[in-house]
């Protein structure tokens, strides 16, 4: 595939969305032809009578399930759709998966079964979910409240997940068949990554952890299905426990660079007017 890369057709799962977005601005900006995957352009993850018409004539794809990777719904979803890929010659996949979610790995097992050509990416907890998403609202008003106690985590930028995986799929097999981790490059707790965001903007920002049941409480106040509250809750007892403070060499070892520092992001997505009001 890095022979020629300008023949190359990526299909992009949730290409609209937090990483999807990224993956196809930078496999366009790698020359190579990106096919939207979103139900704009007719794809349901929900529905797999729109999968093959997605799929047929890509050379590879990138595949991110709407909500989250460990839930049961993306095992089967993933499974089944990675087999359509490989019946249809779209052989070339690339997973993100998340870094340290021991419920991802029947996802993961899934693709690998499939008989694709596959390639795993462990992501750390995105930067950019402090700018996109749920916790933007509180950071607009002044708090943000959130059960990661003071767990350090080394913050990604998706924008460094987006040229990974491109860089993963230019690379012929180089890369198949393999598990690669990725992360920000230092350790911050999420009171110290508000504090970031309170310099950038010049604003006054509290960070107030509350325990993952608290948490849910007020998901469910906000109308989440108690299915989803529940997951969740588990999810961030599990993934917010410290598991995952240290730091991968992904980005590194797969771009011969540094990972963007999280400060660089806050100040950038702060000159943008993220969390004005």
């Amino acid at each position: 595939m890095a022979e020629n890369t300008r023949n190359t057709t990526v299909w992009v799962s949730g290409a609209t969305g937090r990483t999807g977005s990224r993956v196809a601005q930078a496999a366009r900006a790698a020359g190579l032809t990106v096919r939207a995957g979103s139900r704009a352009e007719g794809f349901d993850w929900e529905d797999a009578s729109t999968w093959a018409g997605a799929l047929r004539g890509a050379d590879a794809a990138y595949l991110v399930f709407p909500t989250d990777v460990g839930s049961p719904a993306a095992t089967e979803a993933i499974g089944a759709l990675a087999r359509e890929a490989v019946g249809l010659d779209v052989r070339r996949l690339v997973l993100l998966s998340s870094r340290g979610e021991e419920r991802a790995r029947p996802t993961e097992e899934a693709l690998k079964a499939s008989g694709a050509d596959w390639t795993i990416v462990r992501a750390a907890w995105f930067a950019q979910n402090f700018s996109e998403g749920p916790l933007v609202e509180g950071l607009r008003h002044g708090e943000l409240v959130f059960p990661a106690g003071e767990v350090r985590e080394p913050f990604i930028d998706v924008r460094d997940i987006a040229d990974v995986v491109v860089a993963v799929l230019t690379a012929g097999d180089r890369y198949a068949g393999q598990e690669l981790a990725v992360s920000g490059p230092r350790l911050l707790t999420f009171r110290e990554a508000v504090a970031e965001i309170a310099e950038a903007t010049g604003g006054e920002l509290t960070y107030t952890p509350v325990t993952a049941r608290r948490y849910g409480d007020d998901l469910a106040g906000f109308g989440v299905p108690p299915e989803e509250v529940e997951f969740l809750v588990d999810l961030f007892e599990s993934l917010l426990d410290g598991r995952n403070s240290y730091l991968s060499d992904g980005v590194r070892q797969i771009l011969g660079r540094a990972p963007r520092d999280f400060t660089d992001f806050a100040r950038e997505a702060a000159a943008a007017g993220t969390w004005k009001v």
